[in-house]
């Protein structure tokens, strides 16, 4: 692993610590001049509220260390990015990225931390809940003490989830264990969302991550091949005080897909699997109106189909928008754009589906192999061109979200 550059405290000369390197303070630097040693990456949307006072105990509790907040705000609708940018004015050391079309967590931590030349780089969230005053701590076990990683934990040592109901807990706890299929790690908390590491982590694993959804380390412990010298510093998980959980049924679907990537991901995109698992509840939603169109609707069986069939392709549209690209989500005139490239595209579909099943059929192959091979080329059509189209990530098409 790379070494990285930090500077010593007493400005004496450089010891190699691991792959972090001391190096004293040249002759006039001021202690304002020196580089940054460390870089808090806070993901924010929505959090207005919160960042002021987050920036005030940062200011607290890292003196005495070379230190950036890097807030990465997913163009929040409440103004948090002008007030980061508020902030920077009158401190340098805050520093603001606004992303606009593009949305997601563990992305917007990613590209935090490369907008930052810090050596080591902390994660945690806007919402107070994260107990910042054992950053410090967490600093020194990786600077004096060769740690790789530090994880915050609410599962050892004094560490407690706080005032979470039984409910929240339990649910935390299971994904604890499901997370033991990707990764081999002995950590007490690989969902947390508060850790610490150097750079050369990132770096050893960058390239290979799904950053999918919004748990970050368990994306690293799973992704980075090479051993780690990881430590835990307990915590207690506070309750918010302002501003509203981003906890909602979205994340469970998350977690799952970040499992899904790390297991098949290398073989099938993670993301062609939400498709193809939404296209298999619309057909169970197809079936379900044909039949009640054809025995309370008393309608032909052409006419049932289409109607069926177009309800299945709105259907489609509306969960994929929610789940499968919600990191691409169109809304208002976008939503009903989006709706009309994609039922172009699987009316398209449809027909490469239908031809693919005859020539299959026509060469010899069962009818069942036949339906299955149309089947999946035109699903595999289907995602190419709405990912393509439909859920393309350039400006123009975000412009009606």
């Amino acid at each position: 692993m790379r070494p990285e550059i930090i500077v010593a405290e007493d400005g004496r000369s450089a010891a190699l610590l691991g792959s972090v390197e001391r190096v004293p303070l040249s002759i006039g630097e001021s202690r304002a001049d020196r580089p940054v040693e460390l870089v808090v990456v806070v993901p924010t949307y929505c959090e207005r509220d919160n960042i002021v006072e987050l920036a005030q105990r940062l200011r607290r509790v890292l003196a005495g260390i070379q230190w950036e907040l890097m807030l990465v705000d997913d163009d929040s609708p409440d103004g948090t990015a002008d007030v980061a940018r508020s902030l920077s004015r009158t401190d340098r050391r805050v520093r603001c990225i606004q992303r606009v079309g593009r949305r997601g967590l563990s992305s917007a931590c990613i590209e935090g931390m490369l907008a930052s030349a810090a050596p080591i780089i902390a994660v945690m969230d806007a919402d107070l809940q994260h107990d910042e005053t054992r950053l410090p701590a967490m600093f020194r076990r990786i600077r004096d003490e060769s740690a790789d990683l530090v994880i915050a934990t609410r599962y050892a040592g004094t560490g407690s989830t706080g005032s979470w109901d039984a409910t929240r807990a339990d649910m935390s706890r299971a994904a604890t264990r499901l997370s033991r299929f990707v990764h081999e790690q002995d950590v007490s908390d690989p969902m947390s969302g508060f850790f610490m590491m150097k750079r050369s982590v990132l770096e050893a694993s960058l390239r290979n991550l799904s950053a999918v959804g919004f748990k970050l380390l368990l994306d690293i412990l799973a992704t980075v091949k090479e051993p780690l010298v990881i430590q835990e510093e307990p915590y207690t998980f506070r309750n918010r005080t302002a501003g509203e959980s981003k906890l909602d049924s979205h994340v469970l679907w998350d977690f799952g897909m970040l499992l899904l990537d790390k297991l098949v991901g290398r073989y099938v995109p993670v993301r062609f699997i939400a498709f193809a698992l939404v296209g298999g509840a619309g057909v169970v939603v197809h079936m379900a109106i044909i039949s009640m169109l054809l025995l309370y609707g008393r309608l032909s069986f052409p006419t049932a189909q289409i109607a069926a069939s177009t309800s299945t392709m709105v259907f489609n549209y509306s969960v994929n928008n929610v789940l499968t690209y919600r990191d691409r989500r169109r809304r208002k005139l976008g939503w009903l754009t989006g709706l009309a490239s994609f039922m172009a595209a699987c009316s398209l579909g449809a027909f490469i589906n239908v031809v693919i099943a005859n020539s299959f059929f026509a060469n010899g192959a069962p009818w069942m192999i036949a339906s299955l091979a149309g089947i999946l080329i035109g699903a595999m059509w289907n995602f190419a061109v709405a990912s393509q189209f439909t859920w393309k990530r350039a400006g123009a098409a975000r412009r009606g979200v």
